[in-house]
């Protein structure tokens, strides 16, 4: 009786293993740096965050020109001043210098704090444009980089970035 059941437990798992296997599995894989790169998404957002900091940009050249007018001023006239006017001119290029290095890691930061805001938006588009074509098309399993091989078959980088040109 033993003998039996186990053969019949076997004869159930081949026929199992045998279906399993039969099922056909759809993988696709996805470059997701060649969508963020590639997708128009990008472009109007790095032209957004452009506008956006430009005046602060042009007011950090400024101060800039500023600061390079001024120890030209100096160089060019430290020996004709009063050693106070000297020290007064150094002092005020360092406090320039001091400025400007503070407003160019404030815009730096603030910059980059929105580059990630809008890099966040962008990968939650990328991600419902890769679940619509895989829903559309049957996919099983898509794979976002970290591939060693990937067939050209089961790459869908082009699609998904076909169906984000379609969001904009």
């Amino acid at each position: 009786m033993n003998k039996r059941f186990r053969t019949m437990i076997m004869a159930f798992l081949m026929v199992f293993a045998l279906n399993v296997s039969a099922a056909e599995l759809k993988i696709g894989y996805v470059q997701v740096d060649k969508i963020l790169k590639e997708a128009p998404q990008t472009k109007s957002s790095g032209k957004m965050l452009e506008n956006e900091f430009k005046p602060r940009t042009q007011s950090l050249d400024a101060l800039a020109k500023k600061i390079k007018s001024k120890q030209d001023n100096l160089q060019k006239n430290a020996l004709t001043m009063t050693e106070s006017d000297r020290r007064g001119l150094e002092r005020s290029v360092q406090d320039l210098k001091t400025e400007f290095n503070r407003k160019q890691r404030d815009l730096q930061t603030d910059f980059n704090k929105r580059k990630n805001d809008e890099l966040t938006k962008l990968q939650e588009k990328v991600n419902k444009a890769v679940k619509a074509v895989a829903e559309k098309e049957g996919y099983d399993l898509i794979v976002y980089g970290g591939v060693a091989y990937a067939n050209a078959k089961v790459d869908m980088t082009d699609k998904v970035l076909k169906s984000l040109t379609s969001q904009k």
